[in-house]
């Protein structure tokens, strides 16, 4: 598909339908859902998680969580949610049979109707506890958990041996789909969604926007080209420092946000290339962000480079929620979030001449066209992707899975 974008109104694609979230107050017994996953420190499961626990305990259920730990678990002690600390991280398989025998004695003592996992090493753990206690099993596919050996499908499989299996993008469903006997019954597709309280224009005051700006050392009479996302090579950072030679505008600023993670070697690469494509004070890079809806505003278009597929690519959605034009690459999930031609260019990956074509495009926006494509960005993003759509699809699949009899042993 070609970089242009389309800026008059347009209809756009109607959301798959999805209805009210299910109540489990009332019930006899309140369903217990335990989800499992790795640590409690940062990433998207991670979010999913807390967002998930929260939602089930306003709909009248007992959330429980079992990590290795992190400074997210702040979040469930403060909502008087019970975290219970195991070494789930690990991928020793003594470990794994360990925390299986644990889980079990948890579900038993705690009366666990639904384990939830959201990442491999747990999973086995629930898994095995499911098959001895009956415990309904399900899982959510974060990625596409790539193999290159029997071996590594094998323990990837675990994902797909769910009663129900969440796929976060049509894209991680063809994935399941294509890697693993599954039957696509057994599949729900229910997309990431983020918190329209946090990126929404109107709750993000000037100051932080002028902190932000003061922090980073921002131009104030220069566009904002915004790539936010870890320094790390599949992110595309040299793609983009490529197209901005190509583009060849001296008035921008490019903005790389994300962590390093030790990549300094990485770093110190894109600092040279910047610097040997006479752009070494028009490429910024910062740390993390604490503030990405700040940052997002102030920006002029958000643009995600990658090289490989994401799983589904929260960013994107963000900076449409917060009104912006994005640029994305026309591999994995991205293509999902958004409407290509209205609220965002699509152009192939590794691509710098078009996506240097795309951003002069963006650039060259008027402030009308700009508005229009922002107003159109967050009507689409309000409407699908949303994070308590993603809890209200999620615990109706609770719902559905308690509604079922219990088979005689879970899914192969």
């Amino acid at each position: 598909m070609d970089a242009h974008l389309n800026t008059d109104d347009a209809t756009r694609n109607p959301a798959p339908g999805h209805g009210p979230a299910p109540s489990f107050a009332g019930r006899p017994k309140p369903p217990v859902v335990l989800q499992v996953v790795p640590t409690l420190v940062t990433g998207g499961a991670e979010r999913g998680c807390i967002d998930m626990a929260l939602a089930l305990a306003d709909a009248g259920g007992v959330p429980l969580v079992a990590s290795q730990g992190g400074q997210m678990v702040r979040e469930l002690d403060r909502a008087g949610i019970r975290h219970i600390t195991l070494p789930l991280a690990s991928k020793n398989p003594l470990v794994i049979r360990k925390n299986a025998k644990r889980l079990e004695t948890i579900i038993k003592e705690e009366g666990v109707d639904i384990v939830h996992a959201r990442s491999r090493a747990p999973a086995w753990s629930a898994w095995m506890a499911c098959q001895r206690t009956g415990a309904r099993y399900m899982t959510t596919f974060h990625a596409p958990y790539n193999f290159n050996s029997g071996l590594k499908r094998w323990y990837n499989s675990v994902m797909a041996r769910g009663e129900r299996i969440i796929a976060i993008s049509d894209f991680i469903r063809r994935h399941i789909l294509d890697s693993y006997d599954v039957d696509p019954a057994r599949i729900r597709t229910i997309h990431r969604g983020i918190d329209p309280f946090v990126f929404s224009p109107d709750r993000v005051s000037s100051a932080r926007m002028i902190q932000l700006a003061r922090q980073w050392r921002l131009p104030d009479d220069k566009p904002i080209i915004l790539l936010p996302g870890r320094l790390t090579r599949w992110k595309g950072q040299t793609v983009l420092i490529e197209a901005l030679e190509k583009l060849g505008r001296k008035d921008v600023c490019a903005l790389l946000v994300g962590s390093d993670q030790g990549r300094t070697g990485y770093r110190q690469e894109l600092e040279e290339r910047a610097k040997r494509a006479g752009l070494a004070g028009a490429v910024l890079m910062t740390d993390h962000c604490s503030d990405m809806a700040a940052a997002y505003l102030l920006s002029t278009v958000v643009v995600s480079a990658s090289r490989e597929p994401e799983a589904f690519g929260r960013v994107i959605v963000e900076a449409q929620a917060m009104g912006k034009p994005v640029i994305i690459t026309s591999i994995g999930a991205y293509q999902e979030t958004v409407i290509p031609g209205e609220t965002a260019w699509v152009v192939p990956p590794d691509d710098a001449d078009a996506l240097a074509k795309a951003l002069d495009e963006a650039l060259s926006l008027t402030q009308e066209q700009r508005e229009a494509i922002g107003a159109r960005a967050q009507a689409f993003v309000a409407d699908r992707y949303t994070k308590q759509r993603m809890c209200a699809d999620t615990l109706a699949v609770y719902a559905e899975l308690l509604a079922e009899p219990a088979p005689r042993q879970n899914a192969r």
